[in-house]
């Protein structure tokens, strides 16, 4: 090995961690609302709807990023894309930091989608280069337990901050500003990967989206189990506040953070943890995991009993660890290597359509009928959609 190499193996091993955590602080303003959302009901007086469609909005900037900014980081450079992300990222906590109105909040949770959404694609891309390991799929793996264990300590740090400090819905957004502001400084020491990057102005901003129609009924499966896995962390992530007020009579702010916060780092630990079960197994185990998951949800809403919401919780952040490490790695081994970014952007259509409309439907039927019943046919549609993934997934397994 020349000294160069040496050198770069060092400078990787300090740039990698850094990239690895500024994503996961990006990651942390994604869910860190989540415990104050009883909060803004009761400030700005809007209805649940309104609520599932202010946790819905993150997803459309979210879309955006992914459609028209998913190649930018390919062209200009990983550092070019990274700090715009991080600053709109900071421009997000201070319209929460400043919101007087639901409109406020509807406005910084685009922002606050978009932000993530360029950082995610700009920083998974980085680590993966930066990574000189021969571990398979390590770089993928660091990359997605970064983004769990931010959206992880997120919630706790915005329901712990909101219950003991003063200026509950205003400090947690002062605080995330300065980590933001350290991450920025940081990645200006990153190396950058991309060699020749271009100017912002010749980046092309035009959408590729599609399957091919060769893997179409390969697709079907690991599609539908993302989906399924995103929309019951979407509900941890948006209703779980809620839930616990209404039905277990616990409106601290402290205890759904600690609750999201459970979800989000039982899936990055399972992430890390799994490395040795292969991606069609991952997947069918999170398929396996989904069912009782959500069933113990209703009971947990039925009994008006914490210890089951908690096993609940456990058995979400499992399945959601290996159901996105499974379905993701399924993606990347159908996808052929001249389509790949596009198939994987469908992908993530896919998870990004279970992470949103799922929870804005369970807010109109709530609104009709009672928040348990659409409990109960969302736990249907769940256990339907786990049901059609194995059975599809099973019929039409990509050649080992």
């Amino acid at each position: 090995m020349t000294v160069t190499a040496v050198h770069r193996q060092r400078g990787n091993f300090v740039a990698l961690p850094i990239v690895a955590v500024a994503l996961a602080v990006m990651f942390v303003g994604a869910i860190m609302p989540t415990p104050l959302y009883p909060l803004y009901q009761r400030a700005f007086g809007f209805s649940r709807i309104t609520l599932t469609l202010i946790y819905a909005v993150y997803v459309l900037g979210n879309l955006v990023a992914l459609l028209f900014f998913g190649r930018l980081a390919d062209q200009v450079g990983r550092r070019s894309a990274s700090l715009p992300a991080i600053g709109i990222g900071i421009a997000s906590a201070v319209v929460f930091a400043a919101a007087t109105d639901t409109a406020w909040l509807f406005a910084a949770r685009a922002l606050s989608g978009f932000s993530t959404g360029l950082a995610a694609g700009a920083a998974t891309a980085w680590i993966a280069e930066l990574y000189t390991g021969h571990r398979k799929g390590a770089a993928a793996r660091i990359a997605a337990s970064a983004n769990f264990f931010g959206c992880a300590a997120g919630p706790l740090f915005g329901g712990v901050l909101a219950q003991f400090a003063p200026w509950p819905l205003r400090l947690p957004f002062l605080f995330y500003l300065v980590l933001l502001c350290a991450a920025a400084a940081a990645v200006l020491f990153v190396p950058e990967t991309v060699t020749n990057p271009k100017r912002f102005g010749e980046a092309s901003l035009r959408p590729r989206l599609g399957v091919p129609r060769s893997i179409w009924l390969q697709f079907v499966s690991p599609a539908v189990s993302g989906f399924a896995t995103f929309s019951l962390i979407g509900f941890y992530a948006a209703l779980i506040p809620n839930l616990l007020g209404e039905s277990l009579y616990q409106s601290a702010p402290t205890v759904a953070g600690a609750v999201v916060c459970e979800v989000f780092g039982i899936a990055a630990i399972t992430i890390l943890s799994t490395a040795w079960l292969g991606s069609q197994a991952a997947m069918f185990g999170a398929l396996a995991l989904l069912v009782p998951a959500v069933w113990l949800l209703v009971g947990a809403e039925l009994a008006r009993s914490m210890p089951l919401l908690l096993c609940a919780a456990a058995l979400c952040g499992v399945a959601g660890g290996l159901g996105y490490r499974g379905s993701l790695e399924v993606i990347n081994r159908i996808a052929p290597a001249d389509r790949r970014s596009e198939v994987v952007s469908s992908y993530l259509i896919a998870l990004f359509a279970g992470n949103s409309i799922p929870v804005i439907g369970i807010g109109v039927l709530s609104a009709t009928t009672s928040a348990l019943f659409a409990h109960v046919v969302f736990a249907a549609v769940i256990t339907a959609l786990a049901g059609i993934a194995a059975l599809t997934g099973a019929k039409y397994a990509p050649a080992t």
